[in-house]
């Protein structure tokens, strides 16, 4: 019993002023009392045993949680440092791809020529080019490397050097099968070009394609669009491949547009497609003004249909005017 109750349980025994119903009734609460406070005293025991516990389990869960701190801290580092690396690596390819662009347009008296290009975030590896012989004939090139990066910047420097080795002098069948025939050799794998190269000399155009998309011309005569296709591989995925020459006159106030696969295949928000169709409608709503006009109608036309959404391919496209 509590040493201070065992104080009051002896005074009250050798009180002779308590009846005896009085004396137990209090020696029962007494030891009621002592009860109470044996069970309050193991409780309190119990729960600083508890405390202790819980003090030990929280020192470790915050250690535990320290090192997970610092393992995640170096981690993000590791992220950090491999995000820097592929960026620099992207914004190198995009260096590289812009590098291999002409300079300037070809000034023609008989032609107005404005050109188009947007990369992507990640880079693609669109590409255009121009050639003007001594007789005036000039040649024009667009194309689409597969694949991204650094091999999308490296299929299109080789397809540059091709180009501005002279090869584009000849005529296209030629330049196209010795081309691909090329690049094919190399064994690049899946690394192929899709490629559109037309030579306009006085009224006459000739053109080939490669894997690239139609080649739209606008005829101020009947104010109506062309839809030309021609079915050919990408330079680089066979050789001898047999590809189709198409000639056509051309005629003043025609105008024609050369165009990678980015501007139809834009998204908008609900993941929409711009499209081919949209492509023509809107060069036939512009194809009265100046070439420049052109491009900017198209672009003003891509962003409104986009609406913020950030394209996840290159956007290039190149517009002559006859004059």
């Amino acid at each position: 019993m509590n040493q201070n109750l065992q104080n009051i349980q002896d005074i009250i025994q050798q009180s002779e002023t308590l009846t005896d119903e009085q004396r137990n009734s209090v020696l029962n609460s007494l030891k009621d009392a002592d009860k109470e406070l044996m069970i309050t005293a193991f409780k309190l025991e119990r729960t600083e045993k508890v405390k202790k516990t819980t003090a030990i389990l929280l020192e470790e869960t915050i250690e535990e949680l320290e090192q997970k701190r610092k393992a995640v801290e170096e981690q993000a580092k590791i992220i950090q440092l491999e995000h820097d690396r592929k960026t620099k690596e992207l914004e190198e390819a995009r260096q590289l791809q812009i590098s291999m662009l002409p300079k300037e347009l070809p000034q023609l008296p008989n032609l107005d020529i404005a050109v188009y290009m947007k990369t992507a975030t990640e880079v693609g590896g669109d590409y255009y080019d121009f050639n003007v012989d001594a007789d005036g004939t000039l040649t024009v090139a667009i194309g689409d490397a597969t694949g991204h990066g650094m091999k999308a910047g490296i299929i299109v420097s080789m397809v540059k050097a091709l180009f501005s080795s002279g090869e584009s002098g000849p005529d296209i069948k030629t330049f196209f099968n010795q081309s691909s025939d090329t690049l094919k050799g190399i064994e690049l794998g899946r690394l192929m070009m899709g490629f559109m190269m037309l030579k306009i000399k006085s009224n006459k155009l000739e053109f080939a394609n490669a894997g690239m998309p139609p080649l739209f011309i606008y005829r101020k005569d009947s104010n109506s669009v062309e839809e030309i296709i021609l079915s050919g591989m990408p330079l680089g995925a066979l050789k001898n491949f047999p590809y189709e020459i198409k000639d056509l006159e051309i005629s003043s106030g025609d105008t024609i547009i050369l165009l990678s696969d980015g501007l139809p295949e834009l998204k908008n928000k609900n993941n929409e497609q711009y499209g081919y169709a949209r492509v023509k409608d809107e060069f036939k709503s512009a194809a009265e003004k100046r070439s420049s006009e052109i491009v900017e109608h198209l672009k003003e036309s891509a962003s409104q249909w986009m609406n913020g959404v950030e394209p996840d391919d290159d956007v290039t496209f190149v517009v002559i005017k006859v004059n």
